[in-house]
């Protein structure tokens, strides 16, 4: 059976002509730019009002109990938070019958995976994110070692992408902790804010955008800076700012996004 490569040499592809816009002057280019400026902007701010209508939408109480198989064993929904409020579950298509089975995940989901980019992002905004897939956890180990993906990767045993519109498509779900933070699952409610799709959120600001407390950010302590004054220059402190539960400090996240991460093996 001749290869794609073999394909090419005995047919080889022609190059279609492309029509490309006109070449002009800095001056035209650039009020050419600005007129587009405008039409961009109104973009943005159209597409923020949308993202602040998303998040007034009404919630949805989590009544029904989920089951997932996690590397460790069995876990529910509320373990997937892994203590944090906000919860981004992806359902990447991994399964047995799926193109690609077993040896690579679904092509769209491959390539999302691959642009997710260090969790302690969104980790330091007291979000989780996690992958769902019905593959066996073996198989989801072992496309993870290969691929050198870190993201926490679960096992649907139920009706849990049915019942969340992503059984047949992949897509993102939101979820919400609401109460104090503990491990016993009937101490604390979750709720279900809303569904994203796949393309919308595939990065560490677009997912932060699809959260439902929005791009909020973690609180820092401020370095101290220097502040002229009178007859001479004197160094001040600003006032420590109250770290809420969940945030992350400056010199811990720097360390974290320094960490070494594994290189994809061949194969």
């Amino acid at each position: 059976m001749a290869t794609s490569k073999e394909r090419d040499e005995e047919h080889p592809k022609k190059h279609l002509a492309m029509k490309t816009p006109p070449i002009v002057s800095q001056q035209e280019w650039e009020a050419a730019r600005q007129q587009l400026l405008v039409k961009e902007k109104a973009f943005t701010r159209s597409r923020d009002a949308l993202a602040a209508e998303r998040r007034r939408m009404p919630w949805m109480a989590m009544e029904k109990k989920y089951e997932f198989d996690g590397s460790k064993g069995k876990v529910s929904l509320l373990d997937l938070f892994d203590g944090r409020r906000q919860l981004i579950v992806y359902r990447a298509f991994f399964d047995p019958g799926v193109f690609g089975w077993p040896e690579h995940a679904c092509r769209g989901c491959s390539m999302l995976a691959d642009q997710v980019s260090h969790l302690a992002h969104l980790n330091a905004r007291d979000t989780t994110l996690a992958f769902a897939s019905r593959a066996p956890q073996a198989d989801i180990a072992r496309l993870k070692a290969r691929m050198g993906w870190q993201m926490p990767w679960y096992t649907i045993t139920d009706s849990f992408d049915k019942d969340f519109g992503v059984d047949e498509w992949h897509g993102h779900n939101v979820f919400l902790r609401d109460g104090e933070r503990c491990s016993a699952p009937t101490s604390s409610t979750v709720v279900a804010t809303r569904r994203w799709g796949p393309s919308g959120a595939t990065s560490t600001s677009r997912r932060s955008a699809v959260r439902r407390l929005g791009r909020t950010r973690p609180r820092v302590t401020p370095r101290p800076r220097r502040t002229s004054g009178g007859t001479g220059t004197t160094t001040t402190t600003p006032r420590r700012r109250p770290t809420r539960s969940g945030s992350i400090s400056y010199p811990t996240l720097k360390k974290q996004l320094e960490s070494a991460t594994p290189r994809r093996k061949a194969g």
